[in-house]
């Protein structure tokens, strides 16, 4: 994902309150909001929203993702990584990790998503249940203020008690 390359990691951090200095206000709604983010997107850009896949592969998760998700650290999954783009900015990237046990049944589909939204799909269903929130603030510097560093959040959804990993990556121009 172009947006977090140059970043240091995450370091993710799950809290009962969020300290508003690891969370000012203009950026609080956006990261604590428990809804579809997709459908939030899509009404603050006025319906000018699209998906751009940037990558889909089956391929290793990160060491912190496969702990959150425990599942065996030699097991593939598919990981998708898109750019949310709204008014013709990229407004948020997002990086999905989807087991290969998630992977049955009706939830098949989400191997052939293509440019559809996730958040569609996992809003959509009944069963679906969202676990805790994580949030991170990736900086290019040590140094570097709020306003130029990228707030982030992660959760696992689940659905029929499958779990699927996604982590949102908040660009400047959400927060516009």
């Amino acid at each position: 994902m172009a947006a977090t390359s140059k970043t240091f990691a995450p370091v993710w951090r799950e809290y009962r309150r969020v300290p508003l200095h690891k969370c000012p206000p203009q950026r609080r709604d956006w990261l604590l909001d428990r809804g579809s983010l997709t459908k939030r997107l899509i009404s603050r850009s006025k319906g000018d929203f699209r998906v751009n896949v940037c990558r889909q592969r089956w391929a290793k998760p990160r060491l912190d993702e496969i702990r959150l998700l425990k599942i065996p650290s030699r097991q593939y999954a598919l990981i998708r990584e898109v750019e949310l783009i709204c008014r013709g900015e990229i407004w948020v990237t997002a990086r999905s990790i989807i087991p290969v046990a998630t992977l049955t049944g009706a939830e098949r589909q989400l191997a052939c998503l293509g440019e559809r939204p996730l958040g569609e799909f996992l809003f959509k269903s009944k069963t679906m249940r969202r676990g805790p929130l994580q949030i991170a603030t990736l900086k290019d510097s040590p140094g570097a203020s709020i306003e130029e560093s990228i707030s982030a959040r992660r959760s696992i959804f689940y659905i029929h008690g499958k779990p699927i990993l996604v982590s949102e990556f908040f660009l400047a121009p959400v927060f516009k």
